[in-house]
């Protein structure tokens, strides 16, 4: 382990003995994003707490503070009104709750304050009659300024920040070992790659991590869950429809426009799931005319094109969004520090070969127990081709401006880090593949060929058929608890029934096809960059990426290609072949 094990187990040791007598409370940690003490003493606080079986949001600021300051007015309105205080505000807090309360029944317990609040002072942690040294000394900084250049790339190539422009930085909080899923190592690595991009970021930087849910099933973390009840419900408070007439004037009451969405996010993704979204899983936000209906803030706010809301939603989007997994800095580096106009037209050239074609064929040439061979149609039944994307790593701006061009329809952008891929949404998908690399789920999983995750096409549907009893398990987990999900938004009417049926329709079927093309990007355990790494494939069950077959699930499975020896080649109209691969290698 690169950074201090001792230090790093001594810090935590340190905060567990000072906080036991806030075991199983919630816990807010507040800190400058110039406090870089504070922010690498998050790290072992957060573990300590998560230890003690805690919840824990932690909030970056900068400058502005009016979202965090909007919060703890919103906490003490509801403080007076349990004390029996009667104003504009209290009345106002009472008039949403009740409204809310005939579908949300527990909508009280949202607005408690946690019952335990550190604040960041520069020197220490204080709140609660506590005072807790940072403890920071476990950090070794390792390649600062290739980090730095990296981030700078990032934010210029792949996001175009403008100085005025409102960003977001999410990094992960370190819980409990069967949640970590990594290497303690590579969490406490995503903690300089956050940094660094926060603090090269020209733009006003915000920083938050909550706890993660081991189930999807699970509610999220409290404070976290009402920051974004309260963004979605400020977003929505026009709409015509009870409670949102009642938000409107706690609105005005409480000046809740301070919450305001970013205009960027970059976020690291680590083990786990958000959780369950209180008041959208129960209520759900209306688009203005009430045409549709959103589970999330961040899905409303986002607009991807994607989302089946997206065509009926006449506001534009708010946001855009990119991230990364807990990738160790030696990775993170090597697979960003790159020229992107040259992975975008490296994409640009495999696009143009599929575009060309009706029909992709897979072919491995490795005799083993099971060989990749698969069928891929492109075109749709009336005649219309399925949209090849040629990048994954375009955030300049809010709007989606090929999709605008092709459909006439105001979407957003999303784009991962690092990017590298020809993407698709198969029309239909025959036959069989060998996933050899890593899978996603809960975390990213990697496989190997002497164990494979195999699944079998069958054109609208596709079947598991082999692979490690642990991951098909896992694999299992994941699909029941979204197809839990769909079923109670079907029940609680928080979804139009058009949507429903076009995610149940499209639970059994494969979402995406995709040929890697990052040069750059080597193997690891993780699937965010091996699903980028050039000459490999890989492909998704559940949800695609188009609106037609949007789901609750999105699983990708990477194979490699030239291990299998893989032939992809394509057929057009007129039975001529187009080739993207031969044994493996490129030829486009």
């Amino acid at each position: 382990m690169r950074d201090d094990r001792e230090a790093f187990d001594a810090a935590v040791g340190y905060y567990t003995q000072a906080l036991q007598a806030f075991a199983k409370k919630d816990t807010l940690i507040t800190f400058s994003n110039e406090d870089k003490r504070a922010f690498f003493s998050l790290a072992p606080l957060s573990l300590a707490l998560h230890n003690l079986n805690c919840e824990v949001s932690a909030a970056g600021y900068g400058k502005e503070k009016d979202g965090l300051h909007a919060l703890f007015d919103v906490w003490n309105c509801f403080k007076d009104l349990k004390q029996g205080i009667r104003n504009g505000k209290t009345g106002a807090l009472q008039a949403f709750i009740t409204e809310a309360k005939k579908k949300l029944p527990d909508v009280e317990r949202l607005f408690e304050q946690p019952a335990l609040i550190l604040e960041a002072n520069g020197k220490h942690f204080l709140g609660n009659s506590l005072t807790l040294d940072y403890k920071d000394d476990w950090m070794r900084e390792h390649r600062t300024q290739e980090l730095e250049r990296t981030s700078r790339i990032l934010w210029k190539d792949v996001y175009n920040i403008k100085s005025n422009e409102r960003v977001g930085v999410g990094f992960c909080l370190l819980q409990r070992e069967e949640m970590l899923g990594h290497p303690l190592q590579d969490y406490l690595d995503s903690y300089q790659i956050a940094w660094a991009m926060a603090s090269a970021c020209n733009g006003k930087v915000s920083m938050s991590a909550y706890s993660a849910k081991q189930s999807q099933l699970e509610p999220s973390e409290r404070t976290s869950d009402l920051r974004a009840t309260l963004l979605g419900c400020e977003y929505d408070k026009e709409v015509d429809e009870q409670p949102f007439i009642a938000f409107r004037q706690l609105s005005r009451e409480l000046k809740l426009d301070r919450f305001r969405p970013t205009d960027a996010s970059f976020f690291v993704s680590g083990k786990g799931y958000p959780g369950k979204h209180r008041f959208g899983d129960a209520i759900g936000y209306p688009s203005p005319d009430r045409k549709t209906r959103w589970k999330t803030p961040g899905q409303m706010l986002s607009k991807f094109d994607f989302y089946p809301q997206t065509r009926d939603e006449p506001r534009d989007p708010q946001t855009r969004i990119a991230f990364t997994e807990t990738l160790p800095i030696d990775v993170f580096i090597e697979t960003n520090l790159l020229d992107w106009s040259e992975v975008r037209s490296r994409n640009q050239k495999i696009k143009e070969v599929m575009d060309r074609c009706d029909v992709i064929y897979v072919k491995g040439n490795v005799n083993e127990k099971h060989r990749t061979s698969l069928e891929v149609g492109l075109v749709k039944k009336d005649g219309t081709r399925r949209w090849v994307r040629r990048s994954d790593t375009d955030v300049r701006e809010k709007l989606n401006r090929e999709y605008l061009e092709r459909t006439g329809i105001r979407a957003g952008c999303m784009g991962n880090i690092p990017g590298g891929e020809a993407f698709t949404t198969p029309e239909y998908i025959k036959g069989t593949f060998v996933g050899d690399v890593v899978i996603a789920i809960d975390q990213s999983y990697p496989l190997d060929e002497h164990d494979p995750f195999v699944v079998e096409c069958s054109g609208d549907k596709y079947e598991v058929i082999a692979g490690p009893g642990k991951i098909v398990k896992k694999f299992s987990e994941r699909k029941k608890e979204a197809w839990d999900l769909l079923l109670e938004s079907e029940k609680k009417r928080t979804l139009p029934p058009e949507i429903l049926k076009i995610k149940k329709d499209n639970f059994e079927r494969i979402g995406e096809f995709a040929i890697n093309t990052n040069t750059k990007a080597r193997l690891c355990d993780y699937l965010i960059v091996n699903e980028k790494i050039a000459k490999m494939m890989h492909i998704a069950c559940g949800s695609g990426y188009e609106e037609d077959r949007s789901t609750d699930y999105h699983i990708d499975i990477v194979f490699n290609a030239p291990r299998q020896k893989l032939d992809v080649w394509g057929t057009d109209k007129g039975g001529r072949e187009h080739w993207i691969l031969k044994k493996g290698e490129f030829v486009v």
